[in-house]
C-alpha cells in the first residue's frame, strides 16, 4: 500500500486523492443573492448534514485563486442561501452553472432555470429541484493558512420544500428523488442497488 505525505504533495495531488476516494459525494446546488441583487447559482460537492436539532448543513467553498467565490461572498454578505438537491432530471442544467461567470451575470439565467420565491428568506430557489432548503448562515469559518484555502459555511435550515410526489409518511422516497452524486473528473453516479443491514441493538 502507498503511504503519501500530503505536505509533500501539491494542492492538486491532494485534491485528486480526496475526490477520487471520498465518493460518492452529495451535490448541493446553491442559490445566493449579491449586493446588487443578482441571483447566483453554483453546485458544490463538499456538502453534508451537520445536525438535525436544529437542522443544519455545511458547505465548504474553495478559494482556488485566493479570492472568495460569488457564493461565499454573497452568503457572508446577507447570511442567506438556498440548497437544492441535484437529481437526474436537473443535473445537466446544474452542470452548466459551474461555468465561471463574472459576479454581475447570473448562472441561473444562463442555464434557463426557473426562480421561485422563498418563504422564510429573501433569496429565491429554483423550481427544477424536488428538494430545496432555505438556509440562514450560522457560522462561517475561513480555513487554510498558506495557499488558497476555503470557507466552511454552516447554515440552519429554516424551511424545507419537498415535491409531494416523493414524500411518503414523513420520508423521502430515494427512487423518486433520484439524486445524483459526484465522483472524480467529469463523472457522476446515480442511485444503484439499495440494500439494508439491521443495526446492532
Amino acid at each position: 500500500m502507498l503511504s503519501l505525505d500530503p505536505k509533500q504533495n501539491t494542492e492538486r495531488d491532494n485534491y485528486k486523492l480526496l475526490i477520487g476516494s471520498i465518493v460518492p459525494r452529495p451535490i448541493a446546488f446553491v442559490t445566493t443573492r449579491s449586493e446588487t441583487g443578482v441571483v447566483n447559482g453554483a453546485p458544490f460537492s463538499y456538502f453534508n448534514i451537520v445536525s438535525s436539532n436544529p437542522p443544519m448543513v455545511s458547505l465548504a467553498i474553495q478559494r482556488p485563486t485566493g479570492e472568495r467565490k460569488d457564493t461565499a461572498r454573497n452568503i457572508y454578505g446577507n447570511g442567506e442561501f438556498v440548497v437544492h438537491i441535484v437529481d437526474q432530471d436537473n443535473v445537466v442544467k446544474i452542470n452548466e452553472t459551474a461555468a465561471s461567470l463574472p459576479p454581475e451575470d447570473s448562472e441561473v439565467e444562463m442555464a434557463n432555470l426557473t426562480l421561485v420565491p422563498s418563504t422564510g428568506i429573501s433569496v429565491p430557489g429554483i423550481r427544477e429541484s424536488k428538494v430545496r432548503m432555505e438556509c440562514r448562515l450560522v457560522q462561517g469559518i475561513p480555513l487554510g493558512g498558506e495557499g488558497p484555502g476555503s470557507d466552511l459555511l454552516i447554515g440552519e435550515i429554516v424551511r424545507f420544500h419537498v415535491d409531494e410526489a416523493i414524500y411518503e409518511n414523513g420520508r423521502i422516497n430515494p427512487r423518486g428523488l433520484n439524486a445524483v452524486s459526484r465522483l472524480a473528473g467529469a463523472n457522476y453516479a446515480a442511485i444503484g442497488d439499495i440494500f439494508s443491514i439491521e443495526r446492532p441493538k
